[in-house]
């Protein structure tokens, strides 16, 4: 673990990095917001073991350029989205967001309850308004009236295999909305599975962004699924069946 002063320890800028991977750089404001989000991580990162990535370097790559690029084009788009951040953990990709896009309003939710009460202490510290962390399983989130069918964007990194997160994400997402999910490599198989499974929950496989990180070359998969029709109310199922049972294997 890196422990280094926060006080001293700085992101790198790299405007023109931003620029010419997502044709999108962060003003100023937004700059002093990224830092202020990695001091606080790195700060509470000794009690709260947010995160094994906390070199600046790697951390802009990784949390911070991967959160923003994620979201493609979407990163431009006008509108005023509804957003929830699905096993978001220390708050990726759901704060990079929020700080990118002021006028999104964000819902992150995440199980573990030291995560949550992170984000809920450090958002307003950053001066960000727009984010609203949940502690709770997805599971409940997706029967829960609040959540349901309530969100242009579902967004879920990493947490699960791709069939399972699209059963915790499309029940999340409005008619016409999308859900990303946030990989790493991509193999056929998971295709396939994730095309069974989208059917069954109301939507489908838009696309498939390939694209590699700018600094490691690391290989990154965003899959856009796309919400065609409302989702049974038998998703998602109860907490813990999903990743037991996946959609597309039963």
């Amino acid at each position: 673990m890196n422990t280094s002063s926060s006080s001293t320890t700085e992101l790198p800028q790299l405007a023109k990095i931003w620029q010419e991977t997502i044709d999108w750089c962060p003003t100023e404001s937004q700059q002093l917001q990224l830092q202020s989000l990695y001091t606080a991580v790195v700060a509470a990162n000794q009690q709260l073991n947010l995160t094994r990535i906390t070199e600046p370097t790697e951390f802009w790559e990784k949390h911070l350029w991967d959160s923003i690029a994620g979201v493609g084009e979407l990163i431009k788009s006008p509108s005023a989205l509804k957003v929830i951040d699905i096993g978001t953990g220390a708050g990726f990709p759901g704060l990079p967001l929020a700080i990118a896009r002021t006028e999104w309003d964000l819902t992150l939710v995440d199980s573990t309850a030291k995560k949550v009460g992170f984000i809920s202490s450090t958002a307003p510290k950053i001066g960000l308004t727009n984010v609203h962390p949940v502690v709770s399983r997805i599971e409940d989130v997706g029967q829960n009236k609040q959540h349901r069918h309530q969100y242009d964007l579902a967004l879920i990194r990493a947490v699960a295999a791709v069939n399972v997160c699209a059963e915790y994400a499309l029940p999340l997402v409005k008619i016409g909305g999308t859900a990303i999910l946030y990989r790493g490599n991509w193999t056929q198989e998971e295709a396939d599975g994730l095309e069974l499974a989208v059917v069954k929950l109301g939507g489908e496989v838009s696309k498939i962004d390939r694209f590699n990180t700018p600094l490691s070359n690391s290989i990154r998969h965003c899959i856009y699924i796309h919400k065609i029709a409302d989702t049974h109310p038998y998703y998602p199922r109860n907490v813990g069946i999903p990743t037991q049972k996946p959609l597309g294997l039963l």
